[in-house]
This record gives structure tokens, C-alpha cells and sequence, in this order.
């Protein structure tokens, strides 16, 4: 198990990378050091081990969790999360209310993701453990949760990504814990200087209009601080509205372009990585970076949900 100590973010917030499909700076889990002792995100299964340990790094332990936060139950964010309760005897998980029953029975949403990643499958995501009814707790838009005596975190549904996505809002920092709603940050980029957000556009629920209007809502809360699910913190909001929003259209474009032509998703993937490849043309980037094994992925899965976004259009 590879080994890197939880990043204090300030205001009680550490961020524990998860190592998502074998990664650093993949996806992380947030753990807000409050008397009611809150994750945000689990990430995978594998990724639990690390969250334990990072715990324990920090002076915690899984049995002083109070509240395990999932942005929304893609198994990269919430995949983890039953395995995670089982070690947090007084927890319980806070969810969107779309994404209840799929934690209670999570079966549909494993064999969704086996269509997407076949053979590594297991080796990704398993075991995924279902959790009992009694330890959800579902919050709707406008809900809120106190987690500390001057802590009240802030529910907002944020659908564009997934129907079942709410974001969370957090008053100590002025943040917001985005998940998958405003998109990626690139860490592997940024340790470079080089800033690049793009949507994450996976099926089957992506809606580019309602993640615009999502991206909207957040950007008029005026916030300082985007906690984003790949990865980490950025006080770079603007940037990130403005990149996000600018390529969502371009992606969808390239979906229209490639079916028009009676072309597939791997023809919509070919199109986006050129996009993005001509627009990191500028920095030169040598061919072995390590952040294109983590694009290539990212751009092989919002190609498909491209695809699945505009079929049913169709119909």
C-alpha cells in the first residue's frame, strides 16, 4: 500500500488521497475535524484502507466517525462507502435522495459500471457492500447538517453529472465540496503551472444544460474554495467556471460531429483527446507525463456518456 500522509487544507479540512484505480491525486476523501466527526467521499472500496490510515494519521480512529458524506453514488465517489461503514459503528451516510435506494441495494449501479469497465472490474471496485436503510440519511436541497458548534454544512442539488448529486456547502471556509459538478482539476498539471478544468461528462444522467445552470448556482454563491472529488482544492473559481463551462459545448459538439457520421463513442473519444491535446500543444509537454493516462481514461468515459446524452435526445 502506497503511503502519503492526509494534506491539512486549513480550517479543519484534510484531504486523504484514495490512490482510485492505483493513482495518486485520482480521488480523494475529505475528513472535517469537527466534534461530529464528517467524511466527504469514500471513494472505492480499495480506497478505504487508506482513508483507516489516514485517519489514524491524523489521530483518529473509524469508530469516532459520526457522518460519511457522499456528493453522489458513482462508485469512484460512494463505491466505498459500505465497506467503510462497517468499520464506523457510529456513523451513518448522508446521501442524495435519488441515490438512496442504490446504496441500500447497489446491484444495478455495480452492473453499470461492469459495462464501463469490464475485466478490471474487481480489481477496481469490489466489494461493494450494501448499507442498511437505518444508517442512511437522505438530504434534499436547502437541508442542512451541523457538524460542529459553529459548523453547519449546506445541502444544494446539483444535477448535470448525475441526477443523484447534491454539493455541499461549508460556511468555515467558504467552500464547496463539488464532487463531480464542476468538473476535474488536474493536479498532476497544476505541479507543472498548468490549469486545466474540464467537465466530467460520464453516463448515463449527463445533461449539459442542467450542469450549466449547476455551475451557475454554485459561481452566484460567491464561494472561495472548490473541494473537488478529482482532486483537491483550488481557490481558482473563477477559472474553473469559466474553463468548464466554456468546454462542456465543445465536448457535446464533438459527440454530434462523430454520430452524425454514424460513428461511436471511441470516434467521440478520439475527438475529445485531440481537443485537449491541441490545447496542451502550448506547453510541451514530454509524451510520458503522468497526466495522460489519467485523461485518456477521463476522456474514454465522457465519451461515452456523450454518446448515451445524445442517442436519447434522440428519441
Amino acid at each position: 500500500m502506497q503511503n502519503k500522509p492526509p494534506i491539512n487544507l486549513g480550517n479543519n479540512i484534510f484531504l486523504i488521497d484514495g490512490f482510485d484505480l492505483g493513482m495518486p491525486s485520482r480521488t480523494g476523501s475529505y475528513v472535517l475535524d469537527e466534534d461530529e466527526l464528517t467524511i466527504v467521499e469514500t471513494g472505492p472500496s480499495p480506497s478505504v484502507p487508506y482513508i483507516v490510515q489516514g485517519l489514524k494519521e491524523l489521530g483518529k480512529t473509524p469508530e469516532m466517525v459520526k457522518y460519511i458524506i457522499v456528493t453522489h453514488i458513482h462508485l469512484d465517489h460512494a463505491g466505498g462507502a459500505g465497506v467503510l461503514l462497517e468499520q464506523c459503528p457510529h456513523a451513518k451516510v448522508i446521501v442524495h435522495p435519488r441515490g438512496e435506494r442504490h446504496l441500500i441495494d447497489p446491484s444495478k449501479l455495480a452492473a453499470g459500471a461492469r459495462a464501463v469497465y469490464g475485466d478490471k472490474f474487481d480489481a477496481l471496485f469490489d466489494p461493494i457492500k450494501a448499507i442498511p436503510e437505518d444508517r442512511l440519511i437522505v438530504k434534499h436541497e436547502g437541508d442542512t447538517l451541523k457538524i460542529g458548534e459553529n459548523r453547519t454544512l449546506e445541502f444544494l442539488d446539483t444535477p448535470g453529472h448525475a441526477k443523484h448529486h447534491f454539493s455541499i456547502y461549508d460556511p468555515v471556509s467558504n467552500g464547496m465540496f463539488t464532487g463531480d459538478t464542476v468538473g476535474i482539476r488536474y493536479e498532476e498539471l497544476e505541479k507543472d503551472g498548468i490549469y486545466l478544468y474540464l467537465p466530467t461528462t460520464s453516463p448515463n444522467h449527463f445533461d449539459p444544460d442542467a450542469m450549466l445552470d449547476s455551475i451557475d448556482r454554485i459561481r452566484k454563491r460567491n464561494i472561495d474554495k472548490i473541494y473537488f472529488g478529482h482532486f483537491s482544492v483550488t481557490e481558482n473559481v473563477e477559472e474553473v467556471y469559466r474553463q468548464v463551462s466554456d468546454w462542456i459545448p465543445l465536448f457535446v459538439k464533438e459527440g454530434e460531429k462523430a454520430l452524425s457520421k454514424g460513428k461511436d463513442d471511441k470516434t467521440i473519444y478520439t475527438g475529445l483527446m485531440n481537443l485537449i491535446n491541441n490545447h496542451l500543444s502550448q506547453y510541451d509537454l514530454p509524451e510520458n507525463h503522468p497526466v495522460y493516462p489519467i485523461l485518456e481514461l477521463d476522456l474514454q468515459v465522457s465519451a461515452m456518456g456523450i454518446a448515451d446524452y445524445l442517442r436519447k435526445k434522440k428519441r
